[in-house]
């Protein structure tokens, strides 16, 4: 197992209003602006391994860093499970929440969803399935030594207060987290439900059919890694960075389509994405210059 790094954290006294956005997983972003000093690169891995060590479970999925997403998913990509988190994006929780158990719930969440099989029915996320990953979390945290009050952290200042049809309301995803962690500790009273963490699972391999069909895949083929930029509404754009050798799998956040641009100006060339489809950024020989297909 990877050797853990220290961290080095900077806790605030306040946090500085500003225009909240979220996540398509229900989650406030931190503001760009809030950076922490860790000592080191972050881990993910070696958080997960220790977790995974802590409950006695053998994970059956790969993790993948993918800067510029601003969340942190488990998903099912081309038969094979995977856990895909932005690194800046668990930065920046971190000390928005002021502790370093924020990101590591973070991670424990999308474990939950991998060791309760949610990926595997591809009918994306609902209520019961996020309050069950929650539940993961909240034991795992036990288990890793976390105080409840850390157990708790990152859902206390980025979930959303209100609830949908996919995301639970804050209340009750802090309330899944302490029964979960309460549970680890052997101090509830509560009866056993579906919520309990189960025994450890073999190695599962989904069917092809099974794959989360509603993320965009975006491949780029070219022998360097490009930056484009994303937007949900057409108006504001993100950076988001291509990496050759694998797909850029996202969402978009307020729509089941958005726009993509090869570069920060309106004057730029635009492209429409839609969810649920795969694309390739290849080179135009006609136009001499980049374009977006879909692949069929």
């Amino acid at each position: 197992m990877k050797k853990l790094l220290p961290f080095l954290f900077l806790f605030t006294a306040g946090i500085t209003a500003t225009a909240q956005h979220t996540n398509q997983c229900g989650i406030i972003i931190p503001p760009n602006s809030l950076r922490s000093n860790f000592a080191s690169v972050y881990e993910a891995g070696g958080y997960i391994n220790n977790i995974s060590n802590r409950i006695n479970w053998q994970e059956n999925f790969q993790v993948r860093e993918q800067n510029g997403i601003n969340n942190a998913y488990a998903t099912i990509i081309r038969n094979q499970r995977y856990i895909v988190y932005d690194n800046n994006f668990l930065e920046r929780l971190d000390h928005y929440a002021g502790t370093k158990w924020a990101s590591i719930s973070v991670l424990a969440h999308e474990m939950g969803h991998h060791y309760y099989n949610h990926m595997v029915s591809g009918s994306g996320s609902t209520q019961p399935k996020e309050l069950e990953a929650d539940f993961f979390s909240g034991y795992a945290m036990a288990k890793m030594g976390a105080s409840l009050e850390e157990a708790k952290a990152a859902m206390s200042q980025i979930a959303s207060p209100g609830g949908n049809a996919s995301h639970p309301a804050k209340a009750n995803r802090l309330d899944a987290i302490a029964k979960g962690w309460n549970n680890a500790r052997g101090i509830t009273n509560e009866p056993v439900t579906r919520n309990r963490v189960p025994d450890p699972q073999p190695q599962q391999r989904p069917s092809s059919a099974s794959n989360d069909a509603s993320w965009i895949h975006l491949s780029l083929y070219n022998n360097n890694n490009m930056t484009v930029y994303l937007s949900d509404d057409g108006r504001r754009f993100s950076q988001a960075p291509l990496k050759t050798n694998q797909p850029f799998v996202f969402k978009y956040e307020v729509y089941d389509y958005g726009w993509l641009r090869f570069g920060n100006s309106s004057n730029a060339r635009t492209y429409k994405l839609f969810h649920g489809r795969d694309y390739a950024i290849v080179w135009n020989r006609r136009i001499n210059n980049w374009t977006v297909i879909e692949i069929s």
